[in-house]
């Protein structure tokens, strides 16, 4: 597993838990460390264990820890690198869910060695959708629910989004797009600089 997914784990679970929880964690993970490199790439058991970890220390349900994640990745302020990256996808919510098809290929434009599963978006009708989440990365799916409610929110869009099980080896997520100018949304500057 890429280190920058679980440096993404470690960031979120000391922002949201904090540092205590996230050492109970990698102990009980038995990692043998308690920092992730971001450039560095890890057995994916590692990260199962130190999600498995998560699981018992918090008693919840990995879907929700996971779409948990999600959330925070567009929305806490260490993240506003990703939510750029995400927010090149369209002017509005709409726009962003026909870009997803392309977000591998964009991240990996960014990282060169981070391979995300491919995402196929299907409108099923105006304001309805399904967002196919191929398989490669256990528990994605569940990530990108966190990931489109922040976004609706962060453009100002309700929408409601739920799991609608497996087609074939996908993982299916519907998307009602209910209002697509619900409120006003965050502040996004395409030409904004980094302080």
């Amino acid at each position: 597993m890429h280190g920058l997914i679980n440096r993404a784990v470690q960031s979120f679970v000391c922002a949201t838990y904090g540092q205590s929880c996230w050492l109970r964690v990698t102990e009980a993970a038995e990692l043998g460390f308690v920092e992730f490199e971001a450039m560095l790439v890890y057995d994916d058991d590692m990260t199962i264990r130190v999600l498995n970890a998560l699981c018992v220390d918090l008693n919840r349900p990995r879907a929700e820890i996971l779409e948990d994640l999600g959330t925070y990745l567009v929305s806490h302020p260490n993240m506003e690198d990703l939510r750029r990256l995400l927010r090149f996808g369209g002017v509005t919510y709409v726009e962003f869910l026909h870009s997803l098809d392309d977000l591998s290929d964009r991240v990996r434009l960014a990282v060169s060695d981070l391979s995300l599963p491919a995402l196929e978006l299907r409108e099923m009708a105006p304001t309805e959708y399904q967002l196919f989440c191929h398989p490669g990365l256990p528990g994605y799916s569940s990530v990108m629910v966190g990931v489109l409610r922040a976004m609706a929110d962060d453009y100002g869009a309700l929408a409601i989004l739920s799991h609608d099980g497996q087609e074939g080896e996908a993982e299916v997520i519907s998307i009602v797009l209910v209002e697509s100018a619900f409120s006003e949304g965050r502040h996004f500057d395409l030409g904004a600089r980094k302080t």
